[in-house]
């Protein structure tokens, strides 16, 4: 039996402990928030107030970290300098040169699984498209685009104020919302040569951080990209992923993938879909737990490493370097 804590019970634990709870071998014996009212979500795991001294006292194998951005490092670090496996809700960090201490950490302790929950690499639709990816049947990609368009309320940063500070979230749309879409788009251009960006606010709630950015991206292959996010629609709005062969086009949409040929839309596959008013964070979350146990229990790499989530961060920065620089960014040239 995999013995488990979660630290952070936040709106994203939920999620991780409905798929704890359905993962076999696993038991999830201790919790912990600073907020102690949190307590009555557990009958039968240990509370703390504390994630040391939870660490320090219960005999764990594993750590989910399910907390506000700024905290995912040094917590992390904690646990793994305490032996314990880690699983990490995005980002890797507030940006590249806070990720490097949980990088190192992770160096030193290759013994342990550490992994980051981009999850949206499970879905249906994205393994789907990575096969067309490679299987080259359709030649080389011409050109890539990522559209997020969400709502959020200026109440999202009210109630929870780290969200709208640099110092806490490291950032707003990209980092919180737009960080799954620029990770599939990498994962299917490969390697990025420059990035011409631009991030502003077009909703008026005095914040710190971004709720719209876009980005034109150049990849090594010679694809092209363009991504787009934004936290001022007025709804949440399914995530668009469109790429474009040199002999077909196949887009993400709804939570379906289709091959469009002219005005003909083939469904190819469709994502399994997350009940409740969350259902645009994708229904992958238990399929990726389940696979990071088993690789626990297994002993193999069959699991989402930290090291890919620096990509994404990296993409993060070079746009808001971009931004404020007016020119393009090397991604090679970030450190």
């Amino acid at each position: 039996m995999i013995r488990t804590g979660i630290i952070g019970m936040g709106d994203i634990a939920p999620i991780h402990i409905e798929a704890l709870n359905k993962t076999k071998n696993v038991k999830i014996i201790a919790a912990c928030d600073i907020d102690e009212s949190k307590k009555a979500v557990f009958k039968e795991a240990a509370f703390y107030t504390d994630y040391k001294e939870m660490m320090d006292k219960e005999e764990l194998d594993c750590v989910h970290i399910c907390l506000p951005h700024h905290l995912h490092v040094p917590v992390s670090v904690y646990g793994i300098e305490k032996g314990l496996n880690i699983f990490m809700e995005k980002p890797l960090g507030l940006n590249i040169k806070d990720c490097k201490d949980i990088l190192e950490a992770a160096d030193k302790n290759r013994n342990l699984k550490i992994g980051i929950c981009l999850q949206n690499r499970e879905n249906e639709t994205t393994e789907k498209l990575m096969e067309i990816v490679r299987s080259k049947n359709y030649g080389e990609i011409k050109g890539i685009k990522g559209l997020v368009a969400w709502h959020r309320p200026k109440s999202y940063f009210d109630e929870k104020p780290w969200r709208g500070k640099l110092e806490t979230a490291g950032g707003g749309v990209m980092i919180n919302q737009g960080i799954h879409t620029l990770d599939i788009m990498q994962l299917i251009g490969g390697e990025i040569e420059w990035v011409k960006g631009s991030v502003s606010n077009l909703l008026d709630y005095r914040v710190e951080v971004e709720d719209t950015a876009a980005a034109n991206i150049k990849f090594k292959n010679g694809a092209r990209g363009m991504f787009f996010s934004t936290n001022a629609n007025i709804e949440n709005s399914s995530i668009e992923i469109e790429v474009l062969f040199e002999k077909a086009r196949f887009t993400i949409k709804g939570d379906r993938l289709y091959r469009i040929d002219n005005d003909k839309m083939d469904l190819i596959a469709e994502n399994t879909k997350l009940p409740g008013s969350k259902f645009y964070y994708g229904a992958s979350h238990k399929k990726l737990i389940n696979k990071f146990y088993k690789a626990i229990e297994e002993d193999s790499d069959d699991y989402i490493k930290i090291e890919e989530g620096i990509d994404a961060m990296k993409l993060i920065e070079a746009i808001k370097r971009s931004s404020s620089e007016n020119k393009e960014i090397k991604l090679e040239e970030l450190t």
